[in-house]
């Protein structure tokens, strides 16, 4: 009995030993998951197809749809077609390729576009055509001023400086743009009100000011007599005015259309009498606003337009 009572307690202690040898194991701790990371909404890139950077017009449109697209935080890519439509095309097919979310397009052509519009559409991608329209495709939204009404304003001005008579040029943009078509239009309109007035040429200068000088220098050689000059855009008509300054003609009545810095200081300088002021800034932040929020599942309006003002020496800013 002794002896086992000895064996039991010695069993006893080994027990112990190897408890108190055992190494410990950790505490179960509460299950934790781990939170799942937020979903972040899809980066907005957004395409701009520009008819030309070698105008202020559009160095300005362009820098006020930068300035919304940072603002928002979409990337902008912005393309300029050097008023080409064959390198529009082009550019309309890079940004296709690139899968932007939407392109914005300034036409150089409002029939040559149509068909990279469509190819745009074809893809699924929204087109939205900024200051000039196109003739086909599918269009969300067309952002610009009434250019028709511009060129009544144009007219209606340069009729009542004239006193309702006298001898008129039109230098007129590039043909078979919707700007040039419509401040054209809305100026013919105006000018068939009043019989006494004569327009003695009608030429195209391509929206640029080299252009401009050269055309009315053949224009003053032919037209003895010349009153009053309306161009569809500031870069003509201060081309047309330098080619009066360095004829020696004076005494002519010069209404622009765009209200570029030049054009305003030349107003301010009584070498322009006015310039039709849209407003470019505006329409590019307009245009990447538009959008961003079609994008973004709101309904936008099919025509935005940008509000116009006639800018004369009185009102210059």
């Amino acid at each position: 009995m002794k002896k086992f009572l000895i064996l039991a307690l010695s069993l006893v202690l080994i027990g112990g030993l190897l408890a108190s040898c055992a190494p410990s194991q950790p505490s179960p701790s509460p299950t934790t998951t781990s939170p799942s990371p937020t979903p972040t909404a899809k980066k907005i890139t957004l395409g701009l197809v520009l008819s030309t950077l070698n105008n202020p017009f559009f160095v300005t449109l362009r820098d006020g749809a930068q300035a919304e697209a940072n603002k928002l935080g979409v990337t902008l890519i912005v393309m300029d077609s050097q008023n080409d439509s064959a390198k529009e095309a082009s550019n309309i097919e890079d940004l296709i390729s690139r899968k932007v979310d939407a392109i914005l397009v300034n036409p150089t052509d409002a029939d040559a576009v149509v068909p990279s519009i469509k190819k745009a559409n074809d893809a699924k991608i929204p087109v939205f055509t900024i200051d000039r329209g196109a003739n086909g495709g599918v269009i969300v939204s067309h952002i610009a001023s009434d250019n028709v009404a511009g060129g009544k304003m144009a007219g209606e001005y340069l009729a009542k400086a004239l006193n309702g008579k006298g001898k008129v040029v039109e230098l007129e943009g590039i043909a078979g743009t919707s700007a040039a078509r419509d401040r054209g239009q809305g100026f013919n309109e105006v000018m068939k009100n009043y019989p006494d007035i004569q327009i003695v040429a009608r030429q195209t200068a391509d929206f640029d000011r080299a252009k401009g000088l050269s055309v009315f220098e053949n224009i003053l050689t032919a037209q003895p007599e010349i009153n009053g000059v309306f161009a569809h855009n500031d870069e003509m008509v201060l081309g047309a005015i330098q080619a009066a300054e360095a004829a020696g003609r004076t005494g002519i009545i010069f209404v622009g259309f765009d209200a570029i810095d030049d054009a305003i200081k030349a107003v301010k300088d009584g070498k322009l009498a006015a310039t039709v002021q849209q407003q470019p800034a505006l329409m590019g932040q307009l245009g990447v606003q538009t959008a961003v929020d079609y994008l973004n599942g709101k309904t936008v309006e099919k025509y935005i337009p940008v509000p116009l003002k006639l800018i004369t020496k009185e009102n210059a800013p």
